[in-house]
């Protein structure tokens, strides 16, 4: 999930000596248990004392947002900032409140409603979803970890997530953002790794706090102060309520090793013909003749491999030989 948005300045939080932390040994897990509790003050206080005061207000942290509203937002947020996100997920929740009305209708109306969002395979995920929801569990979120991990398109993070902030569970939940405040505080490493494992979920754990109404709050907190604080490119220490403790300062903040990672380009992909080609079903009222598509990029060998591409993943159906539709679509004697 990327919920990079801008910080409001967070108040400064007491904190045990730095000394308390010189001599961790962040390689091993002893090392990594014993800087989860620097002196008397576990790592999650001050953190949580943090987000007390500068967490943002957002739709689906609110009391009456539910299970189903919950796995809406988790969807919506990877890969994709908050910001954007926000208009989307309220007409989403708007057209279906609950799993069994989004069921009900075909899985081309979920991809029309999901706009310009991106990665719009998540629109087929959660519809997909929402089905099994419906024949598996009567139409409600189940609460169980198995049961979610068992939901097409729902993976480890999506499901951890959701018994975390839906059911208030105690469970480790890392994105991206987790993943770098915990290898900047505690392991000292710059850059958390790109997958996640089973010692990294045991890690977070050992963070949580033992109650779990307390641990599902600071699941919520870690990945704020990620995405608000410890960011990746300029973090902003200075404001950060672990700074006195954190393993990466207090080793003078080294680089992170190996290459640096670049940002995946758009122009020109087969992506950003994808995206055009998929507008075009989604703004037709009805099929959509080839002759329409192949004016939306003018080179057919790449054109063709994103049309493939669609049809394989299921985002467009060819309803006979040149007419095409989002899936669910109707017959093809009014093609457009």
């Amino acid at each position: 999930m990327d919920r990079n948005q801008d910080a409001r300045t967070p108040a400064a939080a007491a904190h045990p000596p730095a000394a308390d932390v010189v001599g961790v040994d962040a390689a091993g897990a002893t090392g990594i248990v014993r800087a989860a509790a620097v002196g008397d003050q576990p790592f999650a206080e001050p953190v949580l004392e943090w987000f007390g005061l500068v967490a943002r207000e957002l739709p689906w942290r609110r009391p009456e947002a539910g299970p189903w509203a919950v796995l809406v937002s988790e969807v919506m947020l990877q890969q994709t900032p908050v910001n954007r996100v926000l208009p989307a997920y309220e007409a989403w929740l708007a057209r279906w409140p609950d799993p069994a009305a989004l069921a009900a209708e075909p899985s081309g109306e979920a991809v029309r409603m999901w706009g310009r969002l991106g990665y719009p395979r998540r629109a087929l995920r959660l519809h997909q979803a929402a089905t099994a929801i419906v024949e598996r569990h009567g139409g409600a979120v189940p609460d169980n970890l198995d049961d979610l991990l068992a939901l097409p398109g729902i993976g480890t993070y999506t499901a951890r997530a959701v018994t975390a902030f839906a059911f208030r569970q105690r469970q480790p939940v890392i994105d991206v953002n987790v993943r770098r405040l915990v290898a900047r505080a505690i392991e000292g490493r710059a850059e958390g790794p790109v997958a996640v494992s089973r010692k990294d979920l045991d890690l977070v754990e050992d963070l949580l706090p033992a109650d779990a109404e307390t641990a599902a709050r600071a699941s919520a907190a870690f990945m704020e102060l990620g995405a608000l604080v410890c960011v990746a490119r300029a973090p902003r220490c200075s404001g950060c309520p672990v700074r006195k403790r954190c393993a990466w300062l207090l080793a003078g903040s080294p680089p992170a090793d190996g290459p640096a990672r670049k940002p995946q380009g758009y122009a020109g992909t087969d992506r950003q013909v994808r995206g055009r080609l998929l507008a075009v079903l989604r703004d037709a009222d009805g099929p959509v003749d080839a002759t329409l598509l192949d004016a939306v990029w003018d080179e057919p060998v790449q054109r063709d491999r994103a049309l493939r591409g669609l049809l394989d993943d299921g985002l467009a159906v060819a309803l006979a030989p040149g007419v095409f539709a989002l899936p669910g679509g109707t017959p093809a004697g009014s093609a457009r």
